[in-house]
């Protein structure tokens, strides 16, 4: 159909739009993490079920038959308008709504909701031809055609005002429509390539010239003296290697420069939702993790989410809810699961697996679960990736354990769900710790420093927590406020720029109890080893020095109180305090160093681990610090069942395959079951309870 749109709309569409953003980036948005949630959001007692939901794969009658199902399984949302940008505009300015609003109706009617996504990426191909520097150009300067969903140069002008008048076009014709509960923006934009084009080139030049301001600045920061890489000019940068050789002080620079540019596009797209759709929250599948390219979401996340939304595929149950809570925050919201396990990829599910998840998820705080995905893709990538009802149409198994969660969840929502967390622990993490601990090789000797991917060092420090059933925030602490918790752990933190410093400081000097461990602040915020005594910039908050640092050959073990712990590490650190007491020491190391020392700090404390965090290492001093700082621990149970308090009653899931018992008091009947419980709970393989 032609454009709805009159001409010359599309040039003062772009300049308000330009106007705008440039408005909205000068201001420090106001967020729903801020504010008591609007009434028109998803709000307390409120449950969410359904599927993520393509239906330009599907005829009129199919969606009906498709409908049909959702409805009969008492699915109340999915995700629509992800992946589809040419369906909605197949060629420039001509715009193409009608399937869709046909297929909302048919939704609306049947009581499911929709979360709206706005398909920002993929670029259809009319984009690609029409602007060529969308496509993306690799280190070796050859144009890459754009072969995977993920091939658009974001960075690109063109890309972004036509990603902007999508956007216009479908928030203004769907903001009313009674069917939309909320927008989310360009699926897995985190996974996206880096850009290697001239005009990139001058981009990044750009975006250094803001940072640095003079080229004697950036030769400092840069550290240009070292083999003879002097820049005397803006114009002698070159774009750093995302692969390949280079020096960690570029290779920062250069992923906090597509950092900025994916929060630049994010924060756009919410600028224009803000005007057309201002009452609408957004629950958004980012992906800031992605290995590709990533961005600094937990610096940068209040400014474009409501609600903290991810992919969910766990590998194992203590991952699973490492990322989930990664995406959270210290968001008061609750968690959406925009893609939710159903299988995999060449995996057609395993039964039970997606209800002890979907429970899992409740017990953390999530409010919606969306399966990935309905229908089986015919064609595609991942037409291997099996969905609720099979490639012929028929529903699976699979339909029936996504209509039990959906009806289980109802009944559960008047106790409590979502569940409110309040967390007393806060976890550090640093997507710049995370750039700057494994840098561009081979030759990087910080990858033969910091043996071990930064992530996992930072859910290893998790897991101790999760199962002893303890809330746990996971944040940058340099970008959100300490007050709340009562115990911040800081955990291989290679990067300690100063807002970080200076948030630490100043919590434990106000009372606050923190636990950093070995790796942490070695080096600045250019990626370049301190010449101060180290810890970088708090040494003297934890009353300690450390230079020297060894690997053991044999697996590494400390005293702490009256019994031995081992620690399963090699790398040790040698902590010589000034201010701080040893608490503990290493059974096995010469001299028998410290292990684990405590520093009094204006009104606070600060502890030291002098290894790396691994999770025998970790558990025995967070025990300690719960002490010392008056963390509340959940509820005792066996190794694989997690559990929590909600609104006096106790949820429990089992997450292994084996059989658990839990001691209980008195004699309870299950509200998930209606089984009886008499001093035992007994849960079967991946069973979930919850108890008055």
């Amino acid at each position: 159909m032609t454009s709805r749109f009159p001409a010359g709309f599309r040039r003062q569409a772009l300049r308000a739009l330009l106007t705008t953003l440039l408005c909205t980036a000068s201001m420090a948005a106001a967020t729903a993490g801020e504010s008591e949630v609007p009434a028109s959001w998803p709000g307390p007692n409120q449950l969410f079920v359904g599927a993520c939901y393509q239906p330009i794969d599907r005829t009129p009658a199919q969606i009906d038959q498709d409908i049909a199902i959702m409805k009969h399984a008492g699915f109340t949302v999915v995700r629509m308008g992800d992946l589809s940008w040419d369906s909605f505009e197949p060629a420039q300015g001509k715009f193409t709504f009608d399937w869709f609003d046909a297929v909302l109706d048919k939704m609306h009617a049947a009581g499911i909701r929709v979360i709206l996504d706005i398909p920002g990426t993929p670029a259809p191909i009319w984009l690609h031809r029409t602007y060529p520097g969308v496509d993306i150009v690799n280190q070796a300067g050859a144009r890459l055609p754009p072969a995977e969903r993920y091939m658009d140069n974001i960075s690109d002008p063109d890309y972004v005002r036509e990603a902007g008048i999508l956007a216009e076009a479908m928030t203004k014709r769907y903001a009313h429509h009674p069917a939309v509960i909320a927008v989310g923006y360009d699926n897995e934009i985190g996974n996206g390539f880096m850009s290697y084009s001239e005009a990139d080139r001058q981009r990044f030049i750009t975006w250094l010239r803001a940072k640095y301001g003079t080229i004697d600045a950036l030769n400092k920061a840069w550290a240009t003296q070292r083999w003879s890489r002097r820049l005397n000019d803006f114009s002698d940068v070159d774009l750093p290697l995302a692969d390949g050789p280079g020096p960690a002080e570029r290779f920062l620079d250069l992923h906090r420069y597509w950092s900025d540019v994916t929060v630049d596009r994010l924060r756009e797209l919410d600028a224009i939702r803000r005007r057309a759709m201002p009452d609408l929250p957004t629950i958004s599948n980012l992906w800031d993790y992605a290995p590709r390219r990533g961005f600094d979401y937990l610096a940068t996340y209040k400014s474009y989410v409501s609600y903290g939304a991810e992919g969910f595929y766990p590998a194992d149950p203590i991952s699973g809810a490492f990322n989930a809570l990664m995406t959270k925050g210290d968001l008061p919201t609750p968690i959406w699961f925009n893609e939710f396990t159903a299988g995999g990829g060449g995996d057609y599910g395993t039964p039970g697996r997606s209800r002890m998840y979907a429970y899992l998820g409740l017990l953390m705080g999530a409010q919606g679960i969306l399966a990935w995905t309905f229908n089986s893709h015919l064609g595609g990538e991942e037409q291997a990736l099996f969905g609720l009802v099979d490639h012929d149409g028929t529903p699976s198994w699979k339909v029936d354990e996504f209509g039990r969660i959906a009806g289980e969840f109802k009944r559960l929502s008047r106790y409590g769900f979502p569940r409110h967390t309040r967390p007393e622990v806060a976890i550090a993490y640093s997507f710049e710790s995370a750039i700057a601990s494994h840098p561009n090789g081979p030759s990087s000797t910080t990858r033969q420093y910091f043996q071990g991917a930064y992530g996992d060092m930072v859910q290893a420090a998790f897991e101790p927590l999760f199962k002893a059933n303890i809330d746990t925030a996971i944040i940058n602490v340099g970008h959100d406020t300490l007050a709340p918790y009562k115990l911040v752990v800081i955990p291989a933190d290679y990067v300690m720029d100063p807002a970080s410093a200076k948030a630490v400081r100043e919590y434990v000097q106000n009372g606050g109890t923190v636990l950093m461990t070995g790796y942490s602040a070695k080096v600045d915020e250019h990626a370049q080893w301190f010449d101060t005594p180290l810890p970088g910039r708090l040494s003297d908050v934890f009353g300690l020095k450390t230079n020297a640092f060894y690997r053991s050959e044999a697996p590494l073990s400390y005293s702490l109180g009256s019994s031995s712990t081992a620690a399963t590490t090699h790398y040790y650190e040698v902590l010589a305090p000034t201010t701080a007491t040893v608490l503990a020491t290493f059974d096995n190391t010469p001299d028998h160093t410290p292990a684990i020392t405590i520093n009094k700090f204006g009104k606070g404390t600060a502890l030291y681990l002098g290894t790396e965090p691994a999770p025998a290492a970790m558990a025995p001093v967070l025990a300690y610090a719960y002490g010392l700082a008056g963390v509340h621990q959940g509820p005792q149970t066996p190794d694989g069942v997690y559990a929590r308090v909600v609104d006096g009653r106790t949820l429990y899931v089992n997450t292994t395959r084996e059989t658990q018992h839990v001691a209980i008091t008195g004699a309870k009947t299950g509200l998930v079951s209606n089984r009886r419980y008499d001093g035992t709970l007994v849960l079967g393989p991946w069973e979930a309870e919850l108890l008055p």
